[in-house]
């Protein structure tokens, strides 16, 4: 997690948020402190004052009878309710297998303890654990770190943390503790965006899994076409293998992914959506002496030097399946790798063959230096979408972003024949 992407999100104290909600939900400071908050009412002003500050903007149209939120309030209470559901979901997983006690108030605790900071503080110390790494990160002191994690161990009655020789190791909930914390940032990072885009500006930032098969094409042209006309938006990719990136889309650290679909049993609480239909291609060389070939054979290929993508990445098991439907033994692959710089230079400068998407390389073969062989790999396709974290709420920007993709897919040639009904959005 990095602190400088935070953003306006570590700006956000929860006590001024949850003092924000109740106000909303009893339309009026004073029955918010005595009924809700059991605060003072000046403490509670004092509060709506301050987030308002922080965030720019009044989110209460003031009236003789009360308070009534306004457009802009109307956007936080979303993220608000949506804080306070995490909030209620990281006290249930506690209770079940965090060791926690099933009548503590835990929402109550975050809210009272924690602002954005520290919310970022303690699931960077779970995720990095490393106290010297996460006091660099965000620009404190360790002893200040410790302080911080102390009193939340403190309120909750548990470690989050345990110290061993090779440093820390997070506790059962500890895990929990992160999770939702990193959730409730992203939602945190939302509520600017949320209120700019409301005023027409699309600002903020997005962070795309990106699966190799949208690297080439469809995911580079729609971030070019999107901050071409929002230039203050901040598009950011991250490539990792599809377990890692969906651990990320389940935190809220990830907006969505773009590439290859999984089984419903991998993706079984993401919502996917297929855009088109793709296939692996064998691919190599001009060169290459197959590519003269009048006809090529299993044989051929199997004589052949490959380089594949390791075990179990969609396009290595479909591989593996048409040659198994075929009562032929696969290639075994003299170089794995899921680099797709070294695999193109490897084909380049070799005999080798390999069997991905053609659009994965498509500038290669455009140009001539690569060629799709003549040995349709019948039976490998696949679905290539958009993947989103079942139930969330994407920020206006990821919304742009996502739109984008599916408008390059239904603009694009090489993607129209094989587009799946709805995929242009």
């Amino acid at each position: 997690m990095n602190g400088s992407a935070l953003g306006g999100a570590l700006g956000i104290n929860l006590r001024h948020l949850r003092a924000f909600s109740a106000v909303a939900a009893s339309g009026s400071i004073a029955r918010a402190a005595d009924e809700r908050l059991y605060r003072v009412a000046s403490g509670v002003t004092r509060a709506i004052s301050e987030l308002e500050h922080a965030l720019g903007r009044p989110l209460f149209e003031r009236r003789a009878r009360g308070m009534a939120l306004n457009s802009c309030g109307e956007l936080v209470q979303v993220r608000a309710q949506r804080i306070e559901r995490e909030f209620e979901e990281a006290r249930t997983q506690l209770v079940t297998r965090g060791g926690i006690g099933a009548n503590a108030d835990l929402p109550s605790l975050f809210a009272s303890i924690l602002n954005g900071r520290r919310l970022a503080v303690i699931a960077g110390l779970v995720e990095q654990r490393n106290m010297p790494a996460v006091a660099r990160e965000f620009g404190i002191t360790q002893p200040a770190i410790s302080r911080a994690l102390k009193d939340l161990e403190g309120g909750l009655g548990v470690a989050l943390l345990e110290r061993q020789a090779r440093g820390l190791r997070p506790t059962p909930a500890g895990e929990i503790v992160a999770f939702h914390f990193r959730r409730v940032l992203a939602e945190l990072r939302h509520i600017g965006p949320d209120i700019a885009a409301s005023e027409g500006l699309l600002q903020g930032s997005v962070t795309v899994g990106a699966l190799p098969l949208g690297r080439t094409q469809i995911l580079p042209l729609a971030i070019a076409a999107l901050v071409a006309r929002h230039p203050g938006l901040h598009v950011a990719t991250v490539e990792s293998p599809y377990d890692a990136l969906a651990a990320s889309l389940r935190s809220g650290d990830v907006d969505f992914i773009f590439g290859a679909l999984r089984s419903p049993t991998q993706a079984r609480d993401l919502q996917q959506e297929p855009l088109f239909e793709d296939r692996i291609s064998v691919i190599a060389r001009a060169g290459h002496p197959l590519a003269r070939a009048a006809r090529i054979d299993f044989d051929a290929l199997r004589q052949a030097s490959w380089v594949l993508s390791r075990h179990h990445t969609p396009s290595r098991e479909l591989l593996e399946q048409f040659f198994s439907a075929a009562r032929e033994v696969p290639p075994v692959p003299t170089v794995e790798t899921g680099d797709l710089a070294v695999l193109r230079g490897l084909l380049l400068e070799s005999d080798m063959l390999t069997a991905i998407s053609a659009h994965q390389l498509r500038y290669e073969i455009r140009d001539g230096s690569l060629v799709v062989l003549d040995f349709p790999l019948d039976r490998t396709r696949r679905e290539i979408g958009l993947t989103q974290r079942r139930g969330a709420f994407p920020s206006p920007g990821a919304r742009a972003l996502m739109d984008e993709v599916r408008a390059v897919v239904a603009r694009s040639a090489d993607f129209r024949a094989t587009a799946l009904p709805g995929a242009t959005g």
